[in-house]
């Protein structure tokens, strides 16, 4: 493997797979708001002035999703990812450095002959982890995106007909820049729609959170100085959670009827397929929970909406040539679906 394939930081030694998720304590309401505070608290310390930013990203890990974090150079990309996963006690943390001569043997691991055994030995690579952070994702080939299609979807990686299962929770939080296209490779829509959500961080809003980061740059302040403050075992019990949250059949309708109506909209080539349907319910399932609630609401669809469907639209050649953009398409959208009446706690 090369060295850009980091075998970092909590927890050097490999663990097996997590035991089943029925056997973690599950967390009351009111629990699960308080840690998801204390989580969202803690990154905040590093990352100033984006809370709806960084509550997203913690929504994404709850509703055992993966995140793309797509900006501008110079916003603190890797440091939310880097803060996330110093946030949590006990999780096997790795990083990928993506280039263009990183083989996917580099990712995913590789079998390797042992002389003194007379047999093949497989060789983890750093997918093998709680949280795995891809930097740069899209200045990888192809061949070497594609390594992660399997694991991302699947949790599980095939070596030579053999499958490992990585250990759960399992998070990638990959990193893109949109606006240099040189020694870059787009990620392909199939990559694309592995991701729960996109989302944006965006320059600072007030002048003063960017002087708070410029005296913590001077500072040398770095996101690996964060303390932990929530175990991993915790993180399975609120994941857990999330799973068993209440989900109204007139909101499975109206999450079904957003995705349809990308799909007849104009401006739209490709709309989002069913598994997007399925994201958005599971991203609103989080939502709710980090608000202390046992049900979910079309609010809460709303809310996570664009981070989960704009990034699978593809708009036609018209509506690029005239600068649209997809979140402007999900928001019409969420403007034309009406919303289910006595949607807040529904049927049970």
């Amino acid at each position: 493997m090369t060295a850009r394939a980091n075998h970092d930081t909590n927890n050097a030694s490999e663990q097996p797979p997590a035991p089943a998720a029925g056997a973690t304590k599950v967390p009351d309401p009111v629990t699960f708001a308080r840690r998801f505070q204390e989580l969202a608290g803690n990154i905040e310390h590093f990352i100033q002035g984006k809370s709806e930013a960084v509550r997203l990203a913690l929504v994404c890990l709850l509703a055992e999703g993966h995140l793309l974090i797509e900006d501008v150079p110079g916003v603190a990309k890797t440091s939310l990812a880097k803060a996330i996963a110093r946030s949590i006690a006990g999780a096997q943390v790795r990083r990928i450095q993506f280039t263009p001569d990183l083989l996917p043997v580099d990712v995913t691991g590789v079998q390797i002959y042992d002389q003194s055994r007379g047999a093949f030995e497989f060789r983890r690579g750093p997918v093998f982890a709680n949280i795995l952070l891809g930097d740069e994702i899209n200045r990888a080939s192809p061949k070497t995106q594609s390594a992660l299609l399997e694991v991302m979807a699947e949790h599980q990686v095939t070596v030579d007909g053999a499958a490992h299962a990585v250990p759960h929770p399992f998070l990638c939080i990959a990193t893109q820049n949109p606006i240099e296209h040189q020694g870059t490779y787009a990620l392909p829509e199939a990559q694309l729609d592995r991701f729960l959500m996109r989302i944006t961080i965006g320059y600072p809003d007030e002048l003063a959170d960017e002087a708070a980061i410029v005296a913590g740059g001077i500072a040398r302040r770095r996101p690996e100085e964060l303390k932990p403050v929530v175990e991993l075992e915790q993180l399975r019990g609120m994941i857990n959670a999330v799973r068993e949250l209440h989900v109204s059949s007139k909101l499975h309708v109206y999450a079904a009827s957003i995705a349809r109506a990308t799909r007849g909209h104009p401006d739209v080539r490709l709309g989002v397929s069913p598994r997007g349907s399925i994201a958005l319910a599971v991203a609103a399932q989080a939502y709710a929970a980090s608000a202390g609630r046992t049900y979910v609401t079309a609010d809460d669809v709303k809310a996570v909406a664009v981070s989960v469907l704009s990034h699978r639209l593809l708009l036609t050649s018209e509506a690029r040539l005239k600068g649209r953009k997809p979140e402007a398409v999900v928001a019409e959208v969420l403007a034309g679906v009406p919303v289910p009446r006595d949607s807040d706690r529904g049927d049970r």
